[in-house]
C-alpha cells in the first residue's frame, strides 16, 4: 500500500512557541490559550454542513495505491465497527479539522489509535512500549492524536461489548495518563526527553490484577519472538547469491515495474 507520510515534517516554528522561550513562558501561554479554546469546547461533536460524503473520503485516500491490494483492505475494514474505524484515519481528519483547536501544532502520529502501539525489543534487549508506525505522520494540531486516541478506547470498548461505565472509566484513564505525562515531559531537558521510554518491565510492577500481568507477559514474549535476529531468517531468502525479502504474497511481493510486466506477460 501506498504510505501516506507527509513529505513536510514539523520545525521549531511551526509550534507557535519559539525554542528559545522558557518553559515558565510555554505555561503561562498554554494557559492563556484557554480563553481563546475552552476545555468544554471540545467535549461534542457534530458533522458540519459541507461534510463530504465518508466513503468518498475513504477511496480518495486509496488513490496511488496498489490497486491489486484495495479489496485485502476493505474486505479488513469490513469485519467490525472498530476495523473499520483503524483504516479510517482520513475520513476522521476531515470531522477534526473542523473541530475547535488552539493552534499549536505538533509532528502528530495522524493515526494514533490503541492498537497502533505495542511492545519492541531494542538492541540492548530491552522491551519498550511505543507507537508502531508513523505511515500516517503529519503536522496537526495536537488535539487531534489524542481525540482518535481516545475515540479508539471507547469504540473499542462497544465493539468488546464492555459495560458503559467501564468503558468511560478506560478512556478517562487515557486521557488523565497523557496530561500527567505531558505535565512531566514539560519539566525535563529536551535531551531527556529524547531518551525516555516506558521499559515493559516497569509496567509489569504498575499490574495488580494476575490475569492481566499473565495477558501481558504472553505479549511481552512474542515481542521478545520479534527480535530481528529471530525474524530475520522467516522474512528473508538467498535469491542469486544476496540475501532479499522473501515474498509471501498476496500481503508482501516485490512489485514489478510495468516494463517487467510487459516482458512477463
Amino acid at each position: 500500500m501506498k504510505p501516506t507520510t507527509s513529505s513536510k515534517l514539523m520545525t521549531s516554528s511551526d509550534t507557535g512557541f519559539p525554542a528559545s522561550m522558557s518553559r515558565e513562558r510555554r505555561a503561562a501561554e498554554g494557559k492563556a490559550l484557554r480563553t481563546k479554546v475552552s476545555r468544554e469546547s471540545h467535549a461534542g461533536w457534530h458533522p458540519h454542513k459541507e461534510r463530504p460524503d465518508p466513503v468518498k473520503i475513504l477511496v480518495d485516500s486509496s488513490q496511488g495505491r496498489m490497486q491489486e491490494l484495495l479489496p485485502i483492505r476493505y474486505a479488513r475494514m469490513l469485519e467490525s465497527p472498530f476495523a473499520f474505524f483503524r483504516g479510517a484515519a482520513a475520513i476522521m481528519a476531515e470531522d477534526l479539522a473542523h473541530t475547535p483547536s488552539t493552534g499549536t501544532r505538533v509532528q502528530a502520529c495522524g493515526d494514533c489509535h490503541l492498537v497502533n502501539f505495542g511492545g519492541f525489543a531494542t538492541p540492548e534487549r530491552r522491551i519498550i512500549f511505543d507507537i508502531n508506525d508513523f505511515d500516517e505522520t503529519l503536522p496537526a494540531p495536537w488535539e487531534w492524536d489524542l481525540k482518535r486516541l481516545a475515540a479508539s478506547f471507547v469504540i473499542a470498548s462497544a465493539n468488546n461489548e464492555f459495560k458503559p461505565r467501564d468503558s468511560r472509566r478506560a478512556t478517562l484513564a487515557c486521557v488523565q495518563s497523557y496530561r500527567e505525562r505531558m505535565s512531566e515531559l514539560a519539566q525535563m531537558p529536551a535531551l531527556e526527553v529524547w531518551y525516555t521510554s516506558i521499559d515493559a518491565d516497569t509496567v509489569m510492577q504498575s499490574i495488580r490484577s494476575a490475569g492481566t500481568r499473565k495477558r501481558l507477559e504472553k505479549r511481552l514474549s512474542k515481542a521478545r519472538e520479534r527480535a530481528s535476529e529471530a525474524l530475520f531468517p522467516k522474512l528473508t531468502e538467498l535469491q542469486g547469491g544476496k540475501v532479499a525479502i522473501r515474498d509471501e504474497p498476496p500481503l508482501i511481493f516485490h512489485p514489478q515495474t510495468q516494463e517487467e510486466r510487459t516482458w512477463t506477460a
